[in-house]
């Protein structure tokens, strides 16, 4: 394993997450306490959860685990959790007001077992909230002690900026969870140089597009059997019909063939490897089923990319905007002058 700050802090992690989204609900009990375990063995440090994964078993499953753990192995471990999404019918249900956000962490300490927890991200932007009130939260929770540092999910561009400019000096907001891989990179127009400018550690989720990108699924033949999308075709931002229809998707997938084939490694290892050599990446969050899925993961620490490489990916995945102001044309437009 290997280690980084996350953002501009001095939280030390590891440069693999596990996430836990499949506890309770692809991954049963047995099962999600393997992987945390095998996670551990291989020297990971952040495990990241959230409320509303598997409707709070996920957190109750990890809290089982850290209460069969040693001292010397809970202190070892960083725990990121999230809230803001429904875990109710009630309106105070949801949101980035204080009233909820403080619940939810409440009942988010609770499942987990432990009196504070290291990072705390609001899931998604609340357009029904001043961004205010959800960044005083934070404030008030990293002072009372619950939370060592804060975090955004799946914010834009403006939206980080504007939250970091309003927190600055008055608490350490540090790290952004968005939906990074090589079939998903327009985070890096605004998103990523958003998060650089202001300090932000990145954390993708989807590091292998739902599977997509460990060459799971062929052109032309719909999934079937237990597969994400062989259960549900149609889930969400991996569905089959709207990725397959892009000639991008399987350019992408050809390339990683070549790879993979060249490093005698799997179509996965090379995907995390090339999202890992990403200069806005602290941490990639690996979201297994299984053990076995896990193992494979792993692995990617030990893979190196060269030059080359990560060009002829980069260059299979490029989303292809226009020329101003992401193209070419707007290159200098969009330097900070670090170069």
């Amino acid at each position: 394993m290997k280690y980084t700050t996350l953002g501009r802090s001095g939280l030390a992690v590891s440069t693999l997450a596990l996430g836990t989204m499949t506890f309770g609900a692809e991954s049963d009990t047995e099962q999600s306490h393997a992987q945390l375990d095998r996670y551990v063995a291989a020297g990971g440090t952040l495990i990241e959860t959230a409320d509303v994964y598997s409707g709070g078993r996920s957190e109750e499953i990890v809290g089982e685990w850290l209460r069969e753990q040693s001292a010397a192995t809970r202190d070892r471990i960083v725990l990121a959790g999230k809230g803001r999404f429904p875990v109710g019918v009630d309106a105070r249900d949801s949101g980035g007001s204080r009233r909820h956000l403080r619940r939810a962490l409440d009942r988010t300490l609770g499942r987990l077992g432990v009196d504070h927890i290291d990072l705390y991200q609001v899931h998604s932007w609340d357009p029904l909230t001043p961004l205010e009130e959800t960044l005083g939260f934070f404030e008030d929770a990293v002072r009372s002690g619950k939370i060592g540092y804060a975090g955004l999910s799946n914010y834009l561009g403006w939206q980080i900026a504007q939250a970091a400019s309003t927190v600055r000096g008055r608490f350490p907001l540090i790290s952004m969870q968005p939906q990074y891989n090589l079939l998903a990179r327009e985070v890096e127009w605004e998103i990523l140089p958003a998060c650089e400018a202001n300090g932000l550690g990145v954390l993708p989720w989807s590091p292998l597009g739902g599977g997509w990108l460990a060459g799971k699924y062929s052109q032309g033949r719909r999934p079937e059997g237990a597969t994400r999308l062989g259960e549900d075709p149609e889930r969400g931002v991996e569905a089959y019909d709207l990725r397959s229809a892009q000639p991008r998707t399987w350019r992408v997938l050809d390339a990683l063939r070549g790879i993979a084939d060249a490093h005698g490694e799997s179509m996965s290892r090379i995907s995390l490897a090339w999202l890992g050599a990403q200069p806005a990446v602290s941490s990639v969050i690996l979201g297994a089923r299984t053990v076995a899925q896990l193992d494979d993961n792993l692995g990617s620490v030990d893979v190196t990319l060269t030059v080359e490489e990560l060009a002829t990916l980069g260059a299979a995945s490029d989303p292809e905007p226009s020329a101003w102001p992401y193209g070419e044309a707007g290159r200098e437009q969009r330097s900070r002058g670090l170069a």
